[in-house]
């Protein structure tokens, strides 16, 4: 059964290389979120030219997630790895070395073109090199990288950040960097590459030009106001543009660079549906639950990190756990399970007030990494059971990009609504301070200190009305998210087992 798996040397190895490799990328997508008041002193910008270090890496992985199918199968998968490798370390030291605002927006930009590759090729590479009986424990192994790269990297940026300077953010990746490029260049196995093809650039425009503009009007809309805003209509009227032409030529092309074929797996669509979703929580309430335990529970910056942490432990020991199960037993029981976990977790969130202790903080936020890790193994197996092998590189691209427009699609989203409902329960409850209510008019110090008629009195009454809507505020984000988590029970039904028994597929034909 694994006789073409057996040719592969040195598994371990091409395993610990493209593991590091995810890791870096999964971390830089949120390392240096933390990092940005430093970088706004250090490099003399305002807050909303700062967060272009955000949005310059997130814009050029998006586009650049979706060309590497054809990338890898052009040049070679081998090749187009190591070359990413050495691009994103290069490109991080030089991020680390900015000297001005333009430069590390310029450097961030170049770390996206080289990243967006990096887990698309690691999951290619390991779903390769491993038989179907073992791909549930590499998945799990892979998967820990993706899944907690992004939570535990506020709290490594954090430190970093604090204990030496925030250009060690960007440092960091030299050492892994240069551990994985060796470690690849010399153990993994030679691609083959087909010469013979030509690149789609139309396709690639339009879909760049409809990910670019979508992403900006995210990224852009709640400073600006979103729909009142010209410039926000304009990168939206552009991003449905250039989605509804990609579409058009995908359909029509006779070869277009992302195969319409990919669409008729039943699974693998299923699947890409459901990697959306959990992308959109994933991100989500990691944003949502720091400035929650800082401005509203009061905890300092390193104990709500603290505090944060055992999420990614819950997350690693799902993924062991469903790891060793997922080729054992009905992966869409699995991520059942998952996405129960996940919806029980948010449901307590829904019940959270500030004065909650951080032991029932760290048990949600277990439970809700334990759902996490359970649904995203399985859903690895079972989006590639039986996708056919010259796919998977296209097909592992996919993946990430729907994770990643999920992501940022969960961050706006949920923003935004915080944003919006705090203003409009602010004037709610504003509305029930009048001149008649009987705690403005309680005797003795609680009397004096609320009295409307002072000045002190009218700002410590809005502090309390506008906590009280902050609170309400992130409830509704929560309830939100549990709204988008429970429909995922609907796809499991349209996902086929995959069959346990069958002979080993020709997806070793990739490798030399």
């Amino acid at each position: 059964m694994g006789s073409a798996f057996a040719k592969v040397p040195n598994r371990g190895v091409i395993t610990a290389c493209a593991m590091v490799a995810t890791l870096m990328q999964a971390l830089d997508s949120t390392i240096a979120n933390v990092a940005l008041p430093y970088m706004q002193g250090s490099l003399s910008a305002t807050f909303d030219q700062i967060t272009w270090v955000l949005t310059s890496y997130v814009i050029a992985a998006a586009i650049m997630t979706a060309p590497v199918g054809w990338m890898a199968a052009r040049y070679g998968r081998k090749n187009l790895f190591l070359v990413c490798i050495a691009g994103f370390t290069i490109a991080s030291m030089m991020c680390g070395a900015a000297q001005t605002l333009s430069q590390i927006v310029i450097f961030r930009l170049l770390q996206g073109v080289f990243g967006a590759a990096l887990v698309p090729l690691s999951q290619a590479t390991m779903l390769d090199i491993y038989p179907p009986e073992q791909r549930g424990s590499a998945m799990a192994i892979w998967g820990m990288g993706v899944m907690v790269g992004p939570i535990l990297g506020p709290t490594l940026g954090g430190y970093l950040t604090e204990h030496y300077n925030w250009r060690y953010v960007f440092f960091v990746n030299l050492p892994f960097g240069i551990a994985a490029l060796a470690g690849l260049a010399i153990f993994m196995p030679r691609a083959t590459r087909a010469r013979e093809l030509r690149f789609d650039w139309l396709g690639f425009g339009v879909l760049s030009l409809g990910l670019g503009a979508f992403q900006l009007m995210l990224d852009r809309g709640q400073n600006l106001d979103w729909f009142s805003a010209t410039e926000v209509i304009t990168e939206a009227v552009l991003a449905g543009l250039g989605f509804y032409l990609f579409l058009v030529h995908m359909f029509t092309a006779e070869k277009p660079f992302i195969p319409v074929a990919i669409f008729r797996d039943v699974n693998f669509s299923a699947s890409l549906a459901m990697m959306f979703a959990v992308g959109m929580v994933l991100l989500a309430s990691s944003a949502l639950l720091a400035p929650y335990l800082q401005d509203l529970g009061n905890y300092p910056v390193e104990t709500a990190g603290l505090v944060m942490a055992p999420r990614g432990i819950g997350t690693m020991f799902a993924m062991m756990v469903a790891g060793r199960l997922a080729n054992r037993t009905d992966p869409r029981v699995l991520m059942g399970f998952g996405i129960l976990l996940l919806c029980l977790s948010l449901y307590w969130m829904t019940g959270w007030t500030p004065d909650i202790s951080a032991r029932q903080i760290i048990i949600t936020t277990v439970v809700q990494g334990l759902g996490l890790g359970f649904v995203f193994i399985p859903l690895q197996v079972v989006a590639f059971a039986t996708l056919p092998a010259t796919m998977r590189t296209d097909g592992t691209a996919l993946l990430s990009l729907l994770r990643n427009v999920g992501s940022a699609i969960g961050i706006s989203v949920t923003s935004a609504l915080l944003a919006n409902n705090q203003q409009v329960l602010h004037a709610i409850l504003g509305g029930f301070l009048t001149p008649f209510s009987p705690a403005l008019h309680a005797g003795g110090a609680a009397g004096r200190i609320l009295d409307p008629n002072t000045p002190q009195g009218v700002a410590l009454l809005d502090a309390m009305v506008r906590r009280q809507a902050a609170i309400i505020a992130y409830v509704d984000d929560f309830k939100f998210m549990l709204l988008t988590s429970l429909p995922t029970l609907l796809l499991l039904p349209l996902m086929r087992r995959p069959r346990l028994t069958a002979a080993a597929p020709e997806h070793a034909a990739v490798m030399d």
